[in-house]
């Protein structure tokens, strides 16, 4: 990591540590985007000094003017991690962007941006699980697309599947929404929600989709279904087709989980993201009957998998340490507020979530 001068700070830096203020509580958390707003944020609380990743969020090295300090605290592999992880998201846009032109998928490329990659985050599933923190709006297309193909991928070999089979639904994964490039562009960068209209034009994607994958023979049948219907829900409701239950293929259904927990983890052009916790305790809701409730508890038991003395961030401001882990609901532990002889029971103050893991 480098520790930099507030002046050197420029947008699309990210947070390497905690930002501490005055009372030692964290003003932003690492691995934060630096944006405008936030830089202007960092001034009001006259901070003087950040450490930032040596790499920027669109994959290009931060150079600062000039260098004041470097500081190196043995997280070499994390940096490594989220540079490659970076990287492979521009190599993402510009694959999508060749699509776009009417240029056919080259599977070897796609393979080798995900795959590497997938060996390298799928033993470091705390990192894995807060790669939302990265997507921009503007880029999110392309961080989402390498997201839920690590994510899928993860969920894969959590269930046991073999190793060529957590590449195979990974490629899926990166795949799920190649035929975006094929739907309007306009559509694609909208600053609102859709229209009803727009939003049948967008669904056609998983078709789209189909289409660009049908012939690549390296791919398994299961892959290419799972590019076509991992919108579908098990109970019928979803789409391009309505199939339900076992006619949808389980790569599908692995891919669909990703999907949703990344998209609802996001900074979106139109709608804010949710924290982790909040969005998978939606999903268990929200989506029983329709997601797979294997592939969701997959997720909440490594997000939730947590240790007493985990210091958290909550959803009123609040940080404190867990004290009591509830197994059964473990989103939900009771915790002692900061500085304050009070304990909250998450499961009793249902308006109040884990926002994030501090340390």
């Amino acid at each position: 990591m480098i520790r930099v001068k507030l002046r050197q700070l420029q947008e699309g830096c990210i947070l390497a540590e905690d930002v501490l203020g005055k009372t030692k509580k964290p003003i932003m958390l690492k691995n934060t985007v630096v944006t405008s707003t936030l830089l202007n944020v960092l001034e009001k609380f006259l901070i003087e000094e950040v450490c930032v990743e040596p790499v920027l969020a669109n994959g290009e090295p931060f150079r600062p003017t000039e260098l004041p300090e470097a500081h190196h605290d043995g997280s070499i592999s994390n940096e490594h991690s989220i540079s490659l992880y970076l990287k492979a998201v521009q190599k993402y846009k510009k694959a999508f962007q060749s699509w776009q032109s009417g240029f056919p998928i080259d599977i070897a490329e796609v393979r080798n941006m995900i795959i590497p990659l997938l060996d390298k985050f799928i033993h470091n599933k705390r990192e894995l699980l807060i790669l939302y923190r990265y997507a921009t709006d503007e880029d999110y297309l392309y961080h989402h697309a390498v997201s839920v193909g690590l994510l899928a991928g993860f969920l894969a070999k959590q269930m046991d599947y073999s190793r060529g089979g957590c590449y195979q639904i990974a490629l899926a994964g990166v795949l799920s929404d190649c035929g975006m490039a094929k739907v309007d562009k306009r559509l694609l960068t909208k600053r609102s929600a859709l229209t009803a209209s727009e939003y049948k034009e967008v669904q056609q994607h998983t078709i789209f989709g189909y289409r660009m994958v049908q012939k690549i023979t390296a791919l398994k049948q299961g892959t290419k279904l799972a590019v076509l219907q991992h919108h579908e829900r098990i109970d019928g409701s979803g789409y391009p087709f309505g199939i339900r239950g076992q006619q949808i293929h389980p790569y599908s259904k692995i891919v669909a989980v990703a999907d949703m927990y990344h998209a609802m983890t996001s900074e979106r052009l139109y709608r804010r993201k949710q924290s982790p916790f909040k969005a998978l305790e939606k999903m268990q809701i929200e989506q029983f009957g329709k997601l797979s409730m294997e592939a969701i508890k997959v997720l909440l038991d490594h997000l939730a998998n947590f240790q007493t003395g985990t210091v958290v961030k909550l959803s009123n401001g609040e940080i404190g340490k867990i004290i009591f882990i509830q197994p059964e609901e473990p989103t939900r532990p009771i915790v002692k507020l900061a500085n304050k002889e009070k304990f909250l029971s998450l499961s009793e103050h249902r308006d109040i979530y884990i926002e994030e893991i501090i340390h």
